[in-house]
């Protein structure tokens, strides 16, 4: 029975701090200037993510010629600047990246 509490709990922990912002979302104005800045968010959150992979590798800085990472970065970041399709430009990182991979180890 105490397992049946322990799971009870879990749900009213994990699914009131997820539904209450839906259910205040209409009620709740934001200010113009903070709508703008959390269009944001998502570019700022990517960012972090694909530059702690390309540049650390076991909790240190690693830039060097032999990262592979950093090539396929600097190859799918190249091609979106020349073309605006994303698909081509993950292609290319990706391509490179293997590519680099397999030439430098």
């Amino acid at each position: 029975m105490n397992e049946w509490w322990l799971i009870a709990g879990m749900v009213l922990v994990t699914f009131i701090p997820r539904y209450l912002p839906f259910a205040l979302a209409s009620r709740i104005r934001l200010p113009h200037a903070l709508e703008q800045a959390l269009n944001y968010v998502p570019i700022a959150v990517l960012t972090v993510i694909i530059v702690q992979t390309s540049l650390y590798a076991d909790g240190k800085l690693f830039i060097a010629v032999s990262n592979p990472y950093i090539w396929g970065a600097t190859a799918a970041f190249i091609t979106a600047v020349i073309q605006p399709r994303l698909f081509i430009s993950i292609l290319m990182g990706l391509l490179t990246y293997a590519g680099a991979k397999i030439y430098l180890s």
